[in-house]
């Protein structure tokens, strides 16, 4: 930029100019630009109307120069900053993350219809078939087999398998591979609030799905299971309801649920 200006600049003109020293009566042409020192009967002053008319005429000319290379300057300038706003980064590829999960989630043996998570970083899309609803709570549910009779209401004892799935589609753990049915009360807070909201209207021998977000999911830190926000899936199967009543024998006192 300070090639361009002074390439454009006149060149100076060509004046003999005695030293200051020299000079009885020095005179300043502009007190705020630069002193162009005029001295009378010195022998090396050439006339002084012709030297009074070309200073004029540089000077003249370097102000429209640089009237120029101001303009000149802001236009360039002021392309800087729309350039850095028309930059952008490079848009969500969702359909790669998406087949990017299918991949692994196939890797991992995942079952048939299992949802699929689209995540990039703590932002998470879950896309899955029409069999599935979602409730206000943010629960997903699919009823793969609806069931027969009432539901389990709170302070009821229900007996139910269970696999649980990450976002990836593994396995994460299984009472069918444990080969005992878990048994849980239903209102003691004992089960995270997705899983109890996605059994609590099953009915016997049901079977569903159940995919919970991380805000209904269990709490997080290195004392639980679970070591980030994500995703739990779980395949529910109600085995039975048993009502509940407090026995007690002497100073004994206990649950018993038939």
């Amino acid at each position: 930029m300070l090639l361009f200006i002074s390439s454009i600049l006149p060149a100076k003109p060509s004046l003999s100019y005695v030293t200051f020293l020299t000079c009885k009566t020095p005179q300043a042409f502009s007190a705020q630009k630069r002193f162009i020192v005029h001295c009378q009967g010195g022998r090396n002053l050439q006339d002084h109307g012709e030297e009074k008319t070309t200073i004029l005429h540089y000077e003249e000319n370097l102000r429209r120069r640089l009237l120029l290379s101001v303009l000149v300057a802001t236009g360039i300038s002021s392309a800087f900053p729309s350039y850095g706003k028309t930059k952008s980064k490079n848009p969500y590829d969702e359909k790669r993350l998406l087949e990017q999960n299918k991949r692994i989630q196939k890797e991992n043996k995942a079952p048939d219809d299992f949802p699929n998570f689209v995540r990039e970083g703590f932002t998470v899309k879950v896309v899955t078939s029409d069999n599935y609803v979602k409730r206000d709570s943010g629960l997903i549910l699919w009823d793969i087999d609806v069931g027969k009779g009432d539901s389990p209401k709170a302070g009821q004892q229900v007996t139910f398998h269970y696999v649980g799935y990450n976002e990836s589609g593994r396995r994460i753990d299984s009472t069918y591979i444990q080969g005992t049915p878990a048994k849980i009360r239903l209102g003691t807070n004992a089960l995270v609030p997705g899983f109890e909201e996605g059994i609590r209207d099953m009915k016997p021998g049901g079977k569903r799905r159940i995919i919970i977000p991380p805000e209904l999911g269990p709490p997080v830190g290195p004392s639980t299971f679970f070591s980030s926000k994500q995703f739990e899936v779980f395949d529910v199967e109600l085995v039975g309801i048993q009502d509940c009543k407090r026995r007690t024998i002497g100073f004994y006192s206990d649950l018993v649920c038939n």
